[in-house]
């Protein structure tokens, strides 16, 4: 999730100028960018428990002994709650997760050379407090209630709204870890034919990265549990957006969907306001409930489109949104993935082709039986497995198109590899951490600490 939106206060009068601030989001080409996001676990090395806020060893110790590395503090009141640097971030989820937001960066290897910047920094600084860290799509062992909560303004507002509207919101907030990468666009009609392929193919990522088979210390039947939760989350915030497949979907249509959305906040004066369930149109009236005759700026417009949470969600970028956290080594994956389906015009015709022939009932079919059977979902006349091939052959093509090169490489296509053996296979690591569970580790969570310990 994010902060506060960085756009500036400027007065937004009209619907045009919400539509306006969408279409700014467009760059050409060659200043497309990739910015890589995750998340993961911190927990204490000697029991397992998630990281608290505050003491010696908890998350306000990580951020204060992360600033040795040029990190500028980010406050809210008397707590920091993140760190900035050079275009990128570090920020804190509900439940203590600990995200890197990376900074816009022109290819994949310059993407893998942050985040492995990060680790090194990262476990530096856990080294020295006993703490560990752990990519998954869902925290394996600990119950909803045993989730330390981070001092956040919005979480606050955002925990007493969340039961309200469905019955896993608490879960997704304070439970589940995500990777994801945010992806530019050339014009409206480039972006929405990215946002349809993104969409369709969202469940072929949610499949590949499936790593969220536990849930307070057990199997919970699914093989992405996080990616099940958001299905009982919010429904007006979440789903698989049915509009964008209509005609004249554009700026506008997005703009009209966000504005149907209800607000959780206003963020003034370093302080957020609760505006949940009120509307973003009467704000821009000048009716707003919470705040009574003011209108919103751009960075409220930009905050309000924080807290939509579809599959993939429109921002000045598209973000791809389905995958859970996972190993260090695949983390370079997802950008991989999308980058290479996306930012080559060849790939990206390509992956159109494999997708504008899908209805929306299959699109929606995918979405609710892939976290329960990543690749063995059918699909037509076959899986999904088959799909997830032809997704990654397309990928790879596109990156070998872009032909950007590394110190040793001629492209970024080394970056997909981790993903092969799991097409190839059809065995997630949600299946493989499964037999492991009913085999050598007896039938406990608890070797997952040591042995995907980043």
């Amino acid at each position: 999730m994010s902060g506060p939106g960085k756009a500036p206060a400027v007065p937004m009068e009209s619907k045009a100028d919400l539509i306006g601030f969408l279409e700014r989001g467009a760059k050409p080409r060659e200043n497309w960018r990739i910015g890589t996001e995750h998340e993961k676990f911190a927990y204490h090395l000697d029991s397992l428990r998630p990281l608290e806020y505050g003491g010696e060893r908890g998350i306000q110790a990580m951020l204060l002994g992360l600033q040795r590395f040029g990190w500028s503090p980010i406050m809210e009141g008397d707590n920091i709650i993140g760190l900035t640097q050079d275009g990128a971030s570090v920020s804190l989820e509900p439940g203590g997760q600990f995200e890197l937001s990376g900074a816009p960066l022109d290819n994949l290897h310059q993407t893998c050379d942050e985040v492995h910047t990060h680790l090194d920094q990262v476990k530096t600084v856990a080294g020295e407090i006993d703490a560990g860290f752990l990519g998954l799509g869902f925290n394996p062992k600990w119950r909803r209630d045993e989730i330390p909560i981070m001092p956040k303004g919005r979480y606050g507002i955002m925990l007493k709204y969340m039961p309200t509207r469905g019955s896993l919101g608490l879960d997704m907030m304070l439970r589940s870890s995500t990777v994801q990468v945010n992806m530019d666009f050339g014009s409206e009609a480039d972006m929405v034919q990215k946002f349809r392929i993104a969409l369709a193919l969202q469940p072929v990522a949610t499949a590949l990265f499936a790593s969220s088979p536990f849930s307070d210390g057990r199997p919970n039947g699914f093989l992405s549990f996080r990616s099940h939760v958001w299905t009982d989350t919010d429904p007006d915030r979440t789903g698989t957006l049915p509009f964008v497949f209509d005609d004249g979907m554009g700026y506008e249509a997005y703009a009209e969907h966000a504005l149907d959305v209800p607000m959780y906040f206003v963020y003034r004066d370093g302080k957020y306001i609760d505006a949940s369930g009120q509307s973003f149109r009467a704000f821009l009236d000048g009716r707003l409930p919470a705040l009574p005759g003011e209108r919103p700026t751009a960075k409220d417009w930009e905050d309000h489109l924080t807290t939509l949470f579809p599959e993939v969600r429109l921002k000045q970028y598209l973000e791809m949104r389905g995958a859970d956290g996972g190993p260090w080594a695949r983390l370079c994956a997802l950008p991989a993935l999308w980058v290479g389906l996306l930012y080559d015009t060849t790939a990206q015709n390509a992956a159109w082709d494999l997708v504008k022939t899908m209805s929306m009932e299959e699109i929606h079919t995918l979405r609710h039986e892939v976290p329960k059977t990543a690749l063995k979902t059918p699909f037509r006349n076959g899986t999904l497995q088959d799909l997830a091939k032809q997704v990654l052959e397309i990928a790879e093509a596109g990156l070998r198109g872009r032909a950007r090169a590394g110190k040793t490489s001629p492209d970024e296509t080394e970056y997909l590899q981790t993903l092969r053996p799991i097409a190839d296979s059809g065995v997630t690591l949600a299946e493989d951490l499964l037999q492991r569970f009913h085999g050598p580790w007896q039938g406990s969570v608890d070797p997952i600490y040591r042995e995907l310990a980043y």
